[in-house]
């Protein structure tokens, strides 16, 4: 697993805090790590991915307050110092909520001698406020682990300003170009020919509703800055980690730049998300990089939360979200003509024993919504279920199936038709 060349990519569905540990216990050290955690800004997600008809709901709430936040961080922390290389760098990615809580744990973990920089990632955006100055800007923490550190500043050099230019001249004899320091001793500055190291604020806009790279996920990062991130602090084969990886932009920027990487997240849905956008970038799962700990047992899937259950089921059946988690009119999801013989609603319990007036809501959703086809996926259904159906049928002429989660785990053919 320590041969960079014979080392796969990885991506692993699980508790960072489980699965940092069994990175150490596998003695795989990293080059780079950004991260870009739930923020601590008591905002509760329920957003659109994809499009106006695929929706996920994120939690980000911290009951408890802003220290069991703090801990609930360090412990993941001091995991992820356990996996750095001795020459790698760590950059945290947060907001004006925490960041001062965030540097002080920060320096407690690496030493503050190992603070590099308060990264400023500027931006603009609409905004409502009047008495206040708009805040427009998250904060990357950049520590490393050493004195020793990856930096290729020639690989993110960026333009000198008109106004630096028209102040240089050429030295005699030179074709370099020259700043003046000191008009009076003549003593000159070089400027270097790809552009000076940006400064730590960036300008780099953030992704825009209608950007090609936009998937709806409620706190993704354009890739320019994640690629202005690796480029600086990793090179070609290092590997890369992301242990919040969300919808995969680190990772997908490290494909693209020949980086090796692993990323991390517990949800199932996110994983799910980021395998599509790797096989996009022409990634073969299997091949170019392995997927672990993806739900393959019944009890795994009782585990999940409700809504990330219902994602399971949804993607698993190649189907759409309802445009809302909750008040979705009893519809959760549907399925379109062009995967299956014709349109048909989907409804999702995370129980077992589902019952005869589930069946029954269900036939007054389908109604409304003028599907002749449902499916009801739980993980058993009542004796009372089964007949319902049949009366539904023989009533209304809609046809309902009941799915068995089982069924679904276990690909069993013909299930969704």
């Amino acid at each position: 697993m320590n041969n960079k060349k014979d080392r796969k990519n990885l991506l692993i569905c699980d508790d960072n805090l489980k699965a940092l540990d069994d990175l150490k216990k596998q003695d795989i050290k990293v080059d780079l790590i950004y991260l870009d955690p739930p923020f601590f800004s008591n905002r509760h997600y329920e957003v659109v991915w994809g499009d106006e008809a695929e929706v996920r709901s994120f939690k980000d709430r911290w009951a408890g307050g802003i220290h069991v936040y703090i801990e609930w961080m360090r412990e993941r922390i001091v995991k992820m110092y356990d996996v750095l290389k001795d020459t790698s760098s760590f950059y945290l990615h947060c907001d004006w909520h925490a960041s001062h809580y965030l540097k002080v744990m920060l320096d407690e973990v690496f030493g503050h001698r190992n603070f590099k920089n308060d990264i400023i990632w500027c931006y603009t955006a609409p905004t409502n406020t009047r008495k206040n100055f708009p805040k427009k800007h998250d904060n990357i923490l950049k520590y490393t682990k050493s004195d020793k550190w990856i930096f290729n500043y020639k690989d993110i050099s960026i333009p000198y300003s008109e106004e630096t230019i028209a102040r240089t001249h050429r030295g005699a004899g030179d074709t370099g170009l020259y700043l003046d320091k000191d008009p009076e001793t003549k003593h000159k500055q070089r400027l270097k020919p790809k552009g000076k190291i940006p400064e730590d604020w960036w300008i780099i806009p953030r992704l825009q509703g209608n950007a090609r790279e936009r998937l709806g996920f409620p706190t993704q990062k354009p890739e320019a800055l994640l690629e202005r991130i690796i480029k600086t602090s990793s090179n070609k084969n290092s590997l890369v980690l992301d242990p919040f990886c969300g919808c995969g932009t680190a990772m997908a920027v490290a494909h693209k730049l020949n980086r090796k990487w692993i990323g991390i997240d517990i949800s199932p849905t996110a994983i799910s998300l980021i395998e599509k956008r790797l096989e996009e970038l022409g990634a073969i799962k299997g091949k170019d990089y392995d997927s672990i700990g993806m739900p393959t047992t019944i009890s795994a899937l009782k585990k999940l939360e409700p809504f990330e259950f219902q994602n399971w089921v949804i993607n698993e059946m190649q189907a759409k979200q309802s445009k809302r988690l909750v008040a979705n009119g009893g519809l959760d999801g549907h399925v379109e003509k062009s995967l299956y013989s014709e349109s048909a609603g989907i409804q999702v319990k995370q129980s077992e024993k589902v019952g005869r007036n589930v069946v029954d809501n269900f036939e007054t959703a389908l109604q409304r919504k003028d599907y002749k086809k449902g499916y009801v996926v739980g993980f058993s259904f009542t004796k009372g279920a089964h007949e319902e159906v049949a009366r539904v049928k023989e009533k209304s002429g809609l046809y309902i199936k009941l799915i068995k989660a089982e069924d679904i785990l276990k690909r069993k053919p013909g299930i969704l038709k």
